[in-house]
C-alpha cells in the first residue's frame, strides 16, 4: 500500500504538523477544515455558517486536487463549539451539497478548536483515479 500526500494552494495550508490529506488503499482522508479563506489566511466572517461553509469549500478544493469530487465524500465529521449552532452546520450543507445525496456524518461538540474557529470538518472520500 503506498500513500499519497495531498497539498493544494487553494485550501489553507497546515497549522500544525500535518498534511491536507493523505490518500491510501482507494480511500481519501482529509485533515479537519475550518473556515479560513485561502487567498487571505484570515477567518472568514459571518460566524459559524459561513465558517462551516468555507470549511466544507476548502474540502472541495483539497478533493479536487486529489481527483475526487463531493459525490465521492462517505463521510463527514463535524467539530463544533456549541451544539445550539447545529442549525447553522445544517443550513451550510445544505447550502453545499445543494441537490447531491448527503454523506453520512457525525457531529461533536468540543471544547475549543485551533485558531478560534467555530467549526471543523473532516473527511474520508473514495480516492480519484
Amino acid at each position: 500500500m503506498k500513500r499519497r500526500l495531498i497539498h493544494t494552494p487553494n485550501a489553507p495550508g497546515a497549522v500544525g504538523t500535518y498534511n491536507q490529506a493523505v490518500q491510501a488503499n482507494g480511500l481519501l482522508f482529509t485533515s479537519g477544515q475550518v473556515g479560513i479563506i485561502p487567498a487571505t489566511g484570515e477567518m472568514i466572517e459571518g460566524g459559524t455558517s459561513a465558517e462551516a461553509l468555507q470549511a466544507l469549500k476548502n474540502i472541495g478544493s483539497i478533493l479536487e486536487e486529489a481527483g475526487s469530487s463531493l459525490g465521492d465524500i462517505i463521510r463527514l465529521t463535524v467539530y463544533i463549539v456549541d451544539m445550539g449552532e447545529f442549525p447553522l452546520v445544517n443550513q451550510a450543507f445544505q447550502t453545499f451539497f445543494g441537490d447531491i445525496d448527503f454523506p453520512a456524518r457525525s457531529t461533536v461538540e468540543v471544547s475549543a478548536l485551533p485558531v478560534g474557529a467555530r467549526v471543523e470538518i473532516d473527511c474520508v472520500a473514495i480516492a480519484g483515479e
